[in-house]
Formats: structure tokens, sequence, C-alpha cells
């Protein structure tokens, strides 16, 4: 099954080798893994493929092989002690989500410290300590309308406005061509070409009528190859629930990459803050200071930013929002800063059109950078978002 396994990610295109196949081998003899594939999935990734870049081509690839299998054959299952913690979580009715109440920003903090000084053992299932499952706005695996995500993974509420934990990402993959080719005709309306930089290319009308004027006698002439001469600053929200849109934003972002001469990107998570990051996987490192951004980029280049634009509205408009860190002045200052400093601008979001209005984040963003300015991450939004930066 491995050996047929490790030829079909070779088709995918995956750079696996004999010696990662022979360690993926030794890691299920030694037991590292149950007959979970969801482990097996973790372990398999972590042993064969050695750049982020890929994790998204190894995903589609493990889907198409283990199609439809739920566990790996041979292997004794055992219950991961999580799961049975996690057993206890509340099955809530739509209406007894609607009568937990929320509580003010300022509320949440200063009951988060009572309760860190009072608690003083590990607690599931309650709506009160900091703990796993249950109600309490404080933990995971449970749900409140609005909490503190301690420890542990998202069940996918996305209600926290705050996660107490490192979260990393992964960089997008710019070799996506899937659809790729339809966005680059939809990025084409952004279009000023010029000539500058090294004479590398022939001029073929030059050289005729070089040559005829030197009496025969070739005369060649060489231009600067002619390129598109627009500017684009590229934000793209990484991480969170832009997890499912992963995928638009690759295609986007290959695209982009091939289209424009002069494009320069980075990455944020939810909103805009003090810093900004070029790599997922150095950003808790290697951030950019936001001002810097500001003071080395000119007015001309156009401001594209990439997100679904949903989020506690508590990390637009409040100093210490962010989801993951305590910043020290609220998004909308910094968004209103980068506006200020390049006009031409636009949002364009991967969630459909219809559903904006059901979110109050997006609407505060459409309020910030002008509701003209945001487009659906689809072929005809792409199409006006052009078509706005270009006037």
């Amino acid at each position: 099954m491995l050996v047929d396994f490790f030829l079909h990610l070779k088709a995918r295109q995956l750079p696996v080798s004999t010696n990662e196949l022979l360690a993926l081998l030794e890691a299920l003899q030694a037991r590292l893994v149950s007959g979970s594939l969801d482990d097996f999935y973790l372990l398999a990734r972590t042993l064969l493929v050695k750049d982020e870049a890929l994790y998204d081509r190894f995903d589609r690839a493990f889907g198409e092989y283990f199609k439809g299998i739920e566990a790996l054959p041979g292997f004794d299952a055992l219950i991961p002690e999580e799961w049975l913690e996690l057993a206890a979580r509340k099955h809530l009715s739509e209406e007894d989500r609607a009568r937990l109440q929320k509580l003010s920003y300022e509320k949440l903090f200063e009951q988060f410290k009572q309760r860190l000084a009072e608690q003083k053992e590990r607690h599931a299932g309650g709506n009160k300590w900091i703990g796993t499952a249950g109600t309490s706005p404080y933990g995971h695996g449970g749900y409140n309308p609005e909490g503190f995500r301690i420890g542990g993974d998202s069940v996918g509420n996305r209600t926290a406005i705050k996660v107490w934990e490192q979260r990393e990402f992964r960089n997008l993959d710019d070799s996506v061509d899937l659809g790729v080719r339809n966005i680059k005709v939809a990025l084409r309306r952004l279009r000023r070409f010029a000539r500058k930089g090294a004479a590398t290319e022939l001029d073929l009308d030059g050289t005729i009528a070089g040559t005829a004027r030197n009496g025969g006698w070739l005369d060649l002439h060489l231009r600067p190859e002619r390129h598109n001469a627009i500017k684009v600053l590229l934000f793209l929200d990484i991480g969170g629930s832009m997890d499912d849109h992963i995928r638009e934003c690759e295609e986007l972002f290959s695209a982009a990459r091939a289209e424009f001469k002069h494009l320069e990107y980075f990455y944020f998570h939810n909103c805009i803050y003090e810093g900004v990051w070029q790599d997922n996987r150095r950003r808790h490192d290697e951030k950019r200071s936001t001002w810097d951004v500001i003071h080395t980029y000119g007015p001309d280049y156009k401001l594209v930013f990439v997100g679904d634009a949903s989020m506690s509205p508590y990390e637009i408009d409040r100093p210490g929002g962010s989801v993951e860190h305590w910043n020290s002045e609220a998004g909308a200052v910094w968004l209103q800063r980068m506006l200020a400093t390049w006009s031409r601008a636009a949002w364009l979001n991967p969630l459909p059109e219809a559903y904006w209005n059901n979110t109050p984040s997006i609407g505060m963003i459409r309020r910030l950078i002008g509701s003209e300015r945001m487009f659906p991450l689809t072929i005809d939004g792409l199409e006006r978002a052009m078509r706005s930066l270009s006037k």
C-alpha cells in the first residue's frame, strides 16, 4: 500500500525520495501512530514533505489516494485521551446558544484575571472556569458567543476574540495553475507598459532601418524589454477563517506574481496592525514594521488587500483587540494610515457578496475603506477591481 501511495505522490509532482519512504516505514513499525488515518496523515506529511509551500498539493494527493478509507489496517485502534475529554462537550440547540450572554470587552478581561487568581484545578464541561468543553468563555472545545480560546484547536465556532497559543501559518503556493489563466486575463486590465532598464531585446525595426542606412552592413539595435510598469502592494490575510479560501488565494497569488513585475507582498492576520511579514514560517521573528512599509513604497503603488474581513469587531476598533497579541493602536488606525498613503486601493473578499451583510466586521471594513472599494474574489470582481484601480 505504501509503495503505491509513494508512486501516487510522485505522479502528483511531489519531490519525495526513497529515503523518506523508508523513514515512514520505520515510524510505522515503531508504532508512532495508531490506526487513525488523521495520525498517519500528520506523520506522512512530516516525513515526506520538506517545504510548507507543498502542503496543499500533498493534501490533495492524500485525499485522492485514501478516499473512502477511515483507518489503516493492522493497527489496534486506541482512543486518544483528548477524545474522551471532549466527549463531555455539550451539544447546544440554537435556543440554548441564544441564551448565552456576551460579556463586554472590559468585563471579559477583568473576569479572566479573577479566574486565573482563583482557579486551583483543571475543569471540563462547566460554564465558569478555564477548561475544556462546556460554555465558559475561557478555554477550548466548547461554545461561547465571545471568549478566549486557551490551548487546544478551534472546533469551528470562530467566536474567540483572543487566542492564547502560538499559531503557525504556511506560505501560499505560487505555482498553482488551475484557474490562474482566467485570473491573469482579469489582472491585465491593470496595465501600463514601459521600456526601462538594460537593452536586452532585439529592436527589429531599428535594426532594419540602421542596416539600410549603413549601406547593407548589419547594424544591430537593442532596446529594453517591454513590461507592465504598474506597481502593486499586495496584503494577504492568512490563517483562521482564511483557511477556507486557500485555493482561491493561491491562484490569485500565482497570477499576480506572473503578471506584475513590480509586486511587493506581505501577510497579515485578520486586520492590519503595527507589523506585517513575508514568510509565515518566520512571522514571529521577522516581522516588518508597518510604518517602515508605509515609508518605503511611494504613492504610485496600487494597494490591494485580500481577506474575508471576518473577525471580532474589537480587532478593528479597539487597542488590544487583536486576537493574537496586544496592539497598542486599533486596526482601523493603521488602515486609515495606509489609505492616506496609497489612494488607489481595493479589497478582494473571497466570501460571496450575498453574505457580506451578515458579518458586522465586513460592514466596518467597508465603511473604513469605502464600500465601493470592496470586490468579491471572482473573475467579474477582479475585473471591476482592476478598472477601479486604473482610474
